[in-house]
């Protein structure tokens, strides 16, 4: 016997290391059968209208789930993306209603609060469950407790069940709107720049906008450019519109952000061979391409295994100005000009200068705004001479003079392009 007789301390520190390892492999295993699904009830019905809402509380009103999603990259189990606060939910349960035949499964979820909160009390979270091997359920519902009656729970539609061929080849994820956004021109000119550079799919979180700025985004619908997601966060938590707690301290840091870009990606991941993740007023500009396919191929070619491309973000202040391309039309137009804006900030070298990103979804996990979190791939960031973000804002450095800022007219190569298109939108939807 390995633990009796004649005691050594080399022995009894093997004995207590063969004992604390099965201990901590049995309670592992335990863990991972808590999580699989368990037949709970047999019922034939499962026919609860299915939840529309883009955010809907659960009944603790500390857990709001936005979208279910199908992920089998590592394992069959149902992602749901959501919104937690981080300290008061620790237990949540998917049921899964197996049909024809009704059997009701429940999985303990394993939440995953996203490590970007910024100090608010609530943040993204993927409420992650293991889903029955017999069946491939089309619906979801949360609950706190594996006990109850399926009839009286939310239920919500799992997305992405069956793959398809991708749609397009880029998705630009604009989130969020709010504030009565009416910076109508840049917005336009922003729309214009994307499909120049090759999108085809622009998906808006909308809370809220101006009245102008509803019938631009009606006509974008009605395209077939625009994809408008409801965001009434606002409805159910205190919002903030910065970005850390402690310069405003509400339940959630702008407006959701975080939460609205990971939905995003997986409402994507079927059907767009890249995501972009920018705001209203940046666009990524290419320098050695033409426009984002020829740039990406490159990119991906000088870079295999690599799923996530970050772009470093550059001021071109709205401030200052030059006298060209002032056409008359636009002047009555809320928002800024951009063709009017090409001098940017230099760089400071003891700031760093933030990035977006161009990613492929299927590769991605997780994301915050700047970064990804986690991820199946390598991330790259592109040199400034490859491509830069054109973000036209107010400026970070407004003591600088004039002579002080970086002249760069790359948007020009498509001033004959922009403004055709630019103004026929506005004819058919402003002027």
């Amino acid at each position: 016997m390995l633990c009796g007789g004649k005691k050594s301390f080399l022995v009894a520190a093997l004995c207590v290391i063969m004992v604390t390892s099965m201990v901590a492999l049995s309670y592992l295993r335990l863990q991972r059968l808590s999580y699989l699904p368990k037949i709970i009830q047999e019922s034939s019905r499962c026919r609860r209208t299915i939840t529309k809402s883009t955010i809907t509380a659960l009944k603790d009103n500390r857990t709001f789930i936005v979208s279910p999603y199908f992920d089998d990259r590592e394992g069959k189990v149902t992602r749901v993306i959501g919104i937690v606060h981080h300290e008061d939910v620790k237990q949540l349960y998917c049921w899964f209603c197996c049909q024809p035949e009704g059997q009701i499964y429940v999985s303990r979820a394993n939440i995953d609060v996203h490590s970007d909160r910024f100090g608010f009390p609530y943040g993204a979270a993927d409420i992650v469950c293991s889903e029955p091997e017999s069946c491939n359920p089309t619906y979801v519902s949360i609950d706190r407790s594996p006990h109850g009656n399926i009839e009286q729970l939310p239920r919500f539609e799992i997305k992405n069940r069956k793959a398809e061929p991708f749609s397009v080849d880029f998705t630009v994820c604009i989130s969020a709107m709010f504030g009565n956004y009416n910076n109508v021109l840049q917005f336009i000119q922003s729309v214009e720049m994307y499909k120049i550079l090759g999108v085809q799919k622009v998906v808006i979180y909308k809370n809220n906008c101006s009245h102008l700025m509803e019938k631009v985004l009606k006509f974008y619908v009605e395209e077939g450019t625009v994809e408008i997601i409801p965001w009434p966060i606002n409805s159910h938590l205190r919002v903030s519109s910065k970005w850390h707690f402690s310069m405003d301290a509400k339940d959630i840091g702008y407006y959701g952000q975080i939460t609205a870009l990971n939905d995003c990606i997986y409402r994507n991941m079927q059907r767009s061979k890249f995501v972009v993740l920018n705001d209203a007023d940046e666009i990524i500009l290419p320098l050695k391409h033409p426009d984002w396919k020829t740039m990406m191929s490159s990119l991906q070619e000088q870079n295999p295994g690599a799923g996530v491309f970050l772009f470093e973000n550059h001021i071109f202040p709205e401030t200052v100005s030059t006298h060209i391309f002032n056409i008359s039309s636009w002047n009555t137009v809320p928002g800024v000009n951009i063709l009017q804006h090409v001098h940017r900030e230099p760089d400071r070298k003891e700031v760093y200068n933030p990035k977006k990103m161009i990613i492929d979804p299927r590769m991605v996990i997780q994301t915050s705004v700047h970064s990804v979190l986690r991820a199946y791939g390598n991330s790259v960031s592109v040199p400034v001479d490859v491509a830069l973000i054109y973000h036209c804002r107010v400026p970070l450095q407004g003591s600088l003079p004039r002579e002080s800022l970086i002249r760069d007219t790359t948007l020009w190569r498509y001033n004959s392009s922009l403004i055709m298109n630019v103004n026929k939108v506005l004819y058919q939807t402003v002027l």
